[in-house]
């Protein structure tokens, strides 16, 4: 090309310099269709790239005379703008390929937090009712605080009670087992009144626990429920283990208070089939704490968390109290039979 070096270094840095230029004159010549050899001398390109022979300042060739405009064939403007133009394309970068969105995760579902089994609301036990607690016309009163009336009374194996006549009520006896009585019912709807031990000893199911037995075998928890915590379904008024009721209408220990039942009895048939579950309509202390409901299966108790299922039995059966160890007393006990 006549370029000159004066050192190694100088030259390394000559022909990076020498390659950008012509490549970048090159370009410039195919685009407006000129053909290109050297760098003509009145265009003022340096040739040595800054440094003369002493290694000072910028040489530049002298200028000639004036050249005549070079005339260039349309073929080759045409073919050198090509040759260009393949080059350009040979070393220009590939298209990058275009990047695909990152699939879309979703967060996994959050497990649903169980909510907190609520207590039942307590509240205000109304206002004993002595009008609405006296046995109505037609009903069959089967303990009115009198001696004969503890005669419409045994023990569970037929045999006389233990439990006692105390002031008119009839008071559990530990170990006297259950109280029953003589005669038996089904569909029927009853009312009673208990009053667990004035003073309270003891917490959860061993404080003031007794039950009532509808035919013998459905059971309405009695319990001392007054600020005394113990498993839902066992607490006072619930179906034993199977449904507890809809709020705590407990007095405080010693007071009397009211069950107002209605009870329909289940229908089984000879194979022992269920084809009409027992219904409980119950109503504590002027609150209902059970409204029609359904009874699924037995109260029996076998065991913590285990209750009987329905088993074959009569179309009646005896009303039972029963003897948890604890003092309970009961008044007042009378019920009207119901038509199935």
């Amino acid at each position: 090309m006549g370029y000159e070096f004066n050192n190694k270094r100088d030259k390394r840095k000559g022909w990076a310099t020498t390659i950008s230029v012509h490549i970048l004159l090159l370009l410039l010549f195919s685009i407006y269709g000129l053909s290109y050899s050297d760098p003509p001398p009145e265009m003022g390109i340096p040739i040595n790239f800054g440094y003369d022979d002493q290694g000072g300042g910028n040489s530049v060739a002298a200028p000639a005379e004036p050249l005549e405009t070079p005339v260039v064939a349309v073929t080759e403007a045409v073919t050198e703008t090509a040759v260009t133009q393949d080059i350009v394309d040979a070393v220009a970068l590939p298209d990058e390929p275009e990047k695909s969105k990152p699939e879309e995760v979703k967060p996994p579902e959050p497990t649903p937090t169980p909510e907190p089994v609520k207590p039942k609301p307590v509240v205000e036990p109304k206002p004993y009712d002595a009008k609405a607690a006296k046995a109505p016309k037609g009903a069959k009163v089967l303990f009115d605080g009198t001696e004969a009336g503890l005669d419409n009374w045994t023990a569970g194996n037929g045999k006389p009670t233990k439990w006692k006549l105390v002031d008119g009520a009839l008071e559990s006896v530990r170990g006297g087992g259950y109280l029953q009585s003589r005669e038996q019912f089904g569909s029927c709807r009853l009312h009673l009144e208990f009053a667990t031990p004035k003073v309270a000893k003891g917490n959860g199911q061993g404080r003031g626990n007794s039950g009532v037995f509808l035919m013998g075998q459905y059971e309405i928890q009695v319990l001392d429920s007054y600020k005394n915590v113990t498993y839902p379904d066992g607490q006072c008024g619930s179906l034993y283990g199977r449904a507890k009721p809809l709020a705590n209408a407990s007095r405080v220990p010693g007071e009397w208070q009211t069950f107002d039942i209605t009870f329909h009895r289940p229908i089984v048939d000879d194979k022992g089939k269920v084809t009409r579950k027992a219904k409980f309509h119950v109503i504590h202390n002027g609150h209902i704490i059970h409204d029609n409901l359904e009874l699924s299966g037995g109260t029996g108790w076998r065991g913590p968390h285990s209750i009987s299922e329905y088993r074959k039995h009569g179309d009646k059966g005896p009303l039972k109290m029963q003897d948890h160890g604890n003092p309970v007393h009961f008044r007042n006990v009378w019920l009207i039979e119901l038509k199935d």
